[in-house]
């Protein structure tokens, strides 16, 4: 039951192989739990599951938070997956084609991995296709009121959804305060990442994120590729732009059709076996 260990600025995953555990079809929300628990498992922002065939793109993922629900799309997981497949000389120079729940992205492996560049699909600002509650709109500069406070808030979806919150001074604690409440507000049926965001200046960008299924998380890929397109739709940065998280910088080139290309890089960190015993924990 082997598994591969990276992060990505700080986010990290395990990549589980599906032809390293035959009796699974998939780990169950319970395992998964217990995998990605800092205490009791392994310790992890997610587990990556793949390769897996698809009819779509060359290699299929599935992305799993640590709460065991599944996510639609990850930016810094789909970096991550791509490293792997690279290390394990499953790719070569050649850009490659990733399918995951919220469709299907090239990616190019560059550096030797430490560098490694996704095109992540267009950005949708639709309600329906976000999805957010009410009737069919562009949700840019709405409002709501969360506990003490009333947000303006932008929605962006890039396959999964992201909610955008403009302020002149952003901190952890705000992320914290605030996320999980938002995360899960009536506007927005299938929960919500949530990124608050303070423009430096036409191309720098610098946000704090609470992730839908994981919590305070120190960078993410779709999060900044969210950021940025909400940024650039609402006039306040230009088309190339460098996202600042705890963990470090991504950057972010927007078209005009605003689809996106993520660049980044990936740590390797470790690899190792899980144990069975490992399942007897209950959390």
């Amino acid at each position: 039951m082997r598994f591969f260990k990276y992060h990505a600025l700080g986010n990290d995953y395990l990549v589980m192989n599906p032809a390293d555990y035959p009796t699974w079809t998939a780990p169950t929300r319970e395992q998964i739990r217990v995998i990605c628990h800092r205490n009791f498992g392994v310790g992890s922002d997610g587990i990556l599951w793949g390769p897996l065939p698809s009819r779509q793109a060359q290699f299929g993922l599935r992305i799993f938070n640590p709460d065991g629900s599944e996510a639609e799309k990850s930016g810094n997981g789909l970096r991550i997956f791509s490293r792997y497949l690279h290390d394990q000389k499953l790719t070569g120079a050649a850009p490659f084609t990733i399918e995951v729940p919220g469709g299907v992205v090239e990616s190019k492996v560059m550096q030797d991995g430490q560098l490694i560049t996704v095109e992540m699909g267009r950005v949708s600002f639709q309600s329906d296709r976000i999805p957010v509650a009410g009737p069919v709109r562009d949700v840019l500069n709405e409002s709501f009121t969360i506990q003490d406070r009333t947000f303006t808030f932008s929605a962006a979806g890039i396959g999964n959804p992201h909610c955008v919150i403009v302020l002149p001074e952003i901190s952890a604690d705000l992320a914290k305060q605030y996320g999980p409440d938002i995360e899960v507000h009536r506007n927005f049926p299938n929960r919500i990442n949530v990124q608050f965001l303070k423009v430096i200046d036409r191309h720098n960008v610098q946000i704090e994120i609470w992730e839908r299924g994981a919590g305070y998380t120190l960078a993410s890929g779709s999060s900044s590729s969210a950021s940025a397109a909400v940024a650039h739709r609402l006039g306040l940065v230009d088309a190339k732009v460098t996202v600042h998280m705890p963990g470090g910088q991504i950057g972010i080139e927007i078209a005009p059709d605003f689809a996106i290309r993520m660049s980044g890089p990936t740590t390797r960190v470790a690899e190792g076996e899980l144990h069975p015993e490992l399942f007897a924990t209950k959390v």
